[in-house]
């Protein structure tokens, strides 16, 4: 009984000990991103004019100022950088590749000790590849809330081009007017194509480059009939007109979808939880029991196969509630 005490004291110990280890990593960043922010602040006013002004990022800083500037000059020439970096410009957010990788890395140290402390050693690794998988998904995640932000923005947007159009102005005008008017993420992916276009790239080519940072039916369809009709002449404000409407009633489509799938998105999640709850349960009842399922081979290839079950009922359900509209 003793023994058995001096285990869930320890288990609790070690628990304690890693949100305190969390909660200092934490505070360690927000001191670093202050000071970088505060040392960016000071170079801008010292320098006393737009010369001095730091690019535009997270805190405010120049590159070399950003936490794990190392680890990102590192990855920015590898194939795995290229395609996280462009993942991050998609979402929106202001992180460096280093970044990321940094805090995905923590994340996958932090849930491997969590894991092999409050259930077996088994599961370290589990909760470390899990760790990987979390911060991919929440990157996707990202990305699809700021498309879907993006295309609720598009009949607005449709609206200003075909005004702007009308009153007798260059499309590439028209388009510098609906960025300036417009909040984000609209009004940044506009500003960025603006910008292009301002040092010579084509129209096709922004506009391309937009569609495949914020891939959707409905902005594909806004892209396509802008090219075609800056490449055939011809007026366009009636097609923008009849697209605006068209988009208003995507719009209110995809929000009755949406609305009729949140309870087979949210069963989804509650599956694997409900299996991870059962886990912790058993192995509060049981002290030291998932120890020693997982300590055989057969226990081993058991666990597997259950975690797999969970991952294919989560990816099945998933698709259920998927539905392209």
């Amino acid at each position: 009984m003793g023994i058995a005490l001096d285990s869930g004291a320890a288990r609790v110990t070690l628990s304690l000990a890693l949100g305190a280890l969390v909660l200092a990593v934490a505070g360690c960043y927000v001191y670093v991103t202050g000071r970088a922010a505060r040392r960016a602040l000071l170079a801008r006013l010292s320098a006393g004019g737009p010369e001095g002004a730091a690019p535009a990022g997270a805190g405010g800083g120049r590159d070399g100022d950003r936490p794990f500037a190392a680890l990102d000059q590192r990855l920015r020439g590898t194939r795995v950088g290229r395609s996280i970096r462009l993942k991050l410009q998609s979402t929106g957010l202001e992180l460096t590749s280093g970044e990321y990788v940094a805090y995905v890395l923590g994340a996958m140290a932090a849930l491997w000790a969590v894991g092999h402390v409050l259930l077996a050693p088994f599961f370290g690794p589990v909760f470390g590849l899990l760790a990987i998988w979390g911060g991919n998904a929440f990157l996707g995640w990202q990305r699809t809330k700021r498309t879907e932000k993006f295309i609720g923005q598009l009949p607005e947007l449709a609206r200003l081009i075909a005004n702007g159009t009308a009153a007798g102005l260059a499309l590439r005008t028209a388009l510098s007017m609906a960025a300036e008017e417009m909040d984000d993420p609209a009004g940044a992916e506009l500003a960025l194509v603006a910008n292009q276009l301002t040092v010579g790239r084509s129209l096709d080519e922004a506009l391309g480059e937009l569609g495949e940072r914020l891939p959707s039916r409905e902005l594909n369809v806004l892209v396509t009939t802008l090219i075609l009709a800056n490449r055939a002449g011809g007026s366009m404000v009636g097609s923008l007109r009849n697209l605006t409407a068209t988009l208003e009633e995507r719009k209110e489509t995809r929000r009755e979808v949406r609305t009729m799938l949140a309870e087979v998105n949210a069963t989804a999640v509650t599956v694997p939880l409900l299996g991870l709850g059962a886990l912790l349960m058993i192995n509060g009842m049981a002290p030291g029991a998932l120890g020693r399922v997982t300590a055989s081979p057969g226990g081993q290839i058991a666990m597997v196969i259950a975690l797999a079950l969970y991952a294919v009922g989560f990816v099945v359900v998933r698709r259920f509630g998927r539905i392209d509209v």
